[in-house]
């Protein structure tokens, strides 16, 4: 599957028998940055400088901004405008900049697996992920590994796994809940049932999560789970978000560059690693 031109929904999926199966992430991107103009102008007027950035990206006003103000290079700008100057701090090494420019990301269709890995990147990241102790599992839709999916004996015998998992969550917590029956407090016996019951699911279990991240945190992520050492799941996730963040931010990230790799999946690349 080529991992570059797809859409950002989760529009490929299928349903067999009672669970729903999920082959692409969702990237629904919520919040980005608004630059007040007016106080930047207020700035410059007060230290008797003028300056405008040609760039209308936020991000990419604001990481420039941030660039400038370290050597206060606002009166004589080099030639190249905001695309030259954000080049040169890739070349230079100083991404601390970067981390000026912040994305706010709801990602949807990937498995408990991924998340497990994606938390990991700490710095500059934050992260809110939908709770199997409080939302109801019994609606089940799990993530299929693409080497799973592509055999159909392999994909035969995940399924029924599948299946059996989500019958007996089903089970487990309707019959958690008849045997707290006693409990007065509902929201607290039907999450109590369900803290117990999720014990079963896979770690295939589709799962939702909010991030919240910087430009510079964002490339660190890119570059790591885009290498063809990272798991397929995560380096399709993050072909996916790199796609969003080339089309919002082509200064930031258009120095990323991709290559076919023999499993029919994609490599990122840069050679601007660790900025």
């Amino acid at each position: 599957m080529d991992q570059s031109n797809t859409s950002s929904n989760p529009a490929h999926a299928s349903t067999d028998a009672s669970i729903r199966i999920i082959h692409e992430p969702g990237i629904y991107v919520l919040g980005m940055q608004v630059v007040d103009q007016s106080e930047l102008s207020r700035f410059l007027t007060d230290h008797g400088v003028s300056w405008h950035s040609d760039s209308e990206i936020p991000a990419e006003v604001l990481t420039e901004t941030a660039g400038r103000v370290c050597y206060m290079s606002f009166a004589r700008p080099r030639p190249g405008g905001n695309s030259a100057y954000l080049e040169h701090i890739k070349e230079s090494g100083h991404g601390s900049v970067f981390e000026h420019g912040v994305w706010n990301i709801l990602i949807t269709g990937v498995s408990r697996s991924l998340t497990h890995e994606l938390i990991r990147h700490r710095a500059g990241f934050g992260f809110s992920q939908l709770s199997q102790r409080y939302v109801d599992e019994s609606v089940a839709e799990y993530i299929e590994p693409a080497i799973i999916a592509n055999d159909p004996e392999l994909h035969a015998i995940w399924q029924n796994a599948m299946q059996h998992a989500h019958s007996a969550y089903v089970q487990l917590a309707e019959k958690l809940n008849a045997k707290m029956a006693d409990e007065p407090d509902k929201t607290a016996r039907r999450k109590n049932a369900r803290q117990a019951a999720r014990s079963v699911l896979p770690n295939a279990t589709e799962t939702k999560i909010f991030i919240t991240a910087n430009a510079r945190a964002l490339r660190h992520f890119v570059e790591q789970r885009g290498s063809r050492f990272a798991e397929p799941e995560i380096r399709l996730l993050a072909n996916r978000l790199l796609d969003r963040l080339q089309s919002h931010s082509p200064n930031l990230f258009g120095d990323y560059e991709r290559d076919p790799l023999p499993d029919g999946t994609v490599e990122i690349r840069t050679v601007y690693r660790k900025v």
